[in-house]
């Protein structure tokens, strides 16, 4: 059985492989996160009306329990993942980073002074690609695909070094407006793109 901290429980994480401390308390989270769907958007979406609706990955886990697993089991195939954040002047930039699925949700961390980290703070959108493994010739049927998680990060506070109150990071937890995964179908003949928003649900894509 599964028994979360309580309430101002320091919260066992792993950045770069190093054991730390989330110094944020589970009571103090954001409340969408913990309850399920919002919105959250940028100013100038909010003016414009086109403000993606978050949900948290409980939510989506509820919502689509065998994508979920399959997401999930995508992800934890392997240690290093890639994440997409905005600079300041809008262009993209791609980042290594590690994550954890920790009391039904997806977190990642940063680096204290890390480039990445400072994107989310200013703009909180991101897109993460879980480990890629390319499919072997003559075996492409094995191929287990590929997984990918969008949305927004909702800052959940510095993290530190088990015993030391140094500032080592970042940590945030994951707001998803989307969900994706790309495989091939039973006969590895078509490429297939899975995908789940929280207003369109799951929709199923085969190219040739």
């Amino acid at each position: 059985m599964h028994v979360s901290p309580a309430p101002g429980t320091a919260r066992p994480f792993h950045l770069l492989g190093r054991p730390i401390v989330w110094a944020s308390v589970l009571g103090e989270r954001p409340r969408s996160v913990r309850t399920g769907r919002r919105e959250f958007g940028t100013v100038k979406e909010r003016e414009l009306g086109t403000v993606k609706e978050m949900v948290s990955w409980t939510a989506f886990e509820e919502a689509e329990p065998a994508l979920a697993r399959r997401v999930r089991t995508l992800f934890d195939a392997g240690r290093h993942k890639t994440i997409a954040t905005l600079r300041a002047d809008g262009s993209p930039r791609i980042s290594g980073i590690e994550c954890e699925f920790t009391d039904s949700d997806l977190t990642f961390g940063s680096m204290a002074g890390a480039r990445k980290s400072a994107d989310l703070l200013r703009d909180p959108r991101f897109a993460l690609h879980g480990p890629t493994f390319h499919p072997e010739e003559g075996k492409e049927g094995d191929w287990p695909g590929e997984a990918k998680v969008a949305g927004r990060a909702v800052s959940a506070g510095p993290v530190r070094t088990e015993g030391d109150d140094q500032h080592e990071g970042d940590m945030f937890v994951a707001d998803i407006d989307e969900v994706a995964i790309t495989g091939l179908d039973a006969e590895a003949t078509h490429l297939v793109i899975e995908t789940w928003t929280p207003d369109r649900g799951l929709r199923r894509i085969e190219r040739s």
